[in-house]
């Protein structure tokens, strides 16, 4: 192992973070070892506790960087109908094969925390920001779309739930008629309360 000590700061962080992520879709969460990271990084396993204590917090680190900061594009159609599929569609398009792969990677991971990929994905979201769908439901209300009532949070982004289930079920990309039918038949009759 070839040890590489000029990096500092950010551009060693990156490296180490870089490494984790090849480590970690490679060989999964099993092969994610302090010892696989850092000799991929080329810098030693005390680099990396002294970054990350635990080995959750470097996988958390490892998927914030290479996994959370490609956020999936958000239509402004100037629809919520539209934008809604157009969301599904871009997260089809962007992370369906990726949330299946992750989701089996993670499981051992889970198995030790006691946790599941809901309370990852929130430990993973930065605070205060609004999911995608929530966005497009505030803009929906601002255009006069939906009424301003009050709607759960389970409500408005149920479309990404079923989307999820849809996808760990069938390990395949959803098709059009089935992100047509959790907007159509499903969800928009939840969300738009004068309907009902």
């Amino acid at each position: 192992m070839h040890l590489t000590s000029r990096r500092r700061g950010a551009e060693l962080e990156d490296a180490i973070l870089a490494a984790g992520w090849e480590v970690l879709t490679e060989h999964g969460y099993g092969g994610f070892t302090y010892e696989a990271v850092a000799a991929r990084a080329g810098t030693s396993r005390p680099v990396l506790y002294r970054r990350w204590p635990q080995r959750h917090d470097l996988l958390q680190a490892t998927l914030r960087r290479n996994w959370m900061a490609q956020p999936i594009a958000v239509p402004d159609t100037g629809h919520l109908r539209e934008d809604a599929i157009g969301l599904l569609r871009n997260a089809d398009a962007a992370r369906s094969h990726m949330i299946t792969t992750m989701s089996v990677m993670l499981l051992e991971y889970f198995r030790e925390t006691g946790t599941s990929f809901s309370e990852l994905r929130d430990v993973l979201r930065p605070p205060g920001l609004a999911t995608p769908f929530e966005r497009l439901v505030a803009r929906a209300v601002e255009r006069g779309e939906l009424p301003a009532a009050p709607r759960s949070s389970r409500v408005i982004n149920l479309p990404f739930d079923l989307f999820r289930h849809e996808m760990f079920m069938t390990l395949r990309p959803v098709p059009e008629e089935t992100i047509v039918e959790i907007i159509d038949d499903v969800w928009l009759p939840l969300v738009d309360q004068r309907s009902s």
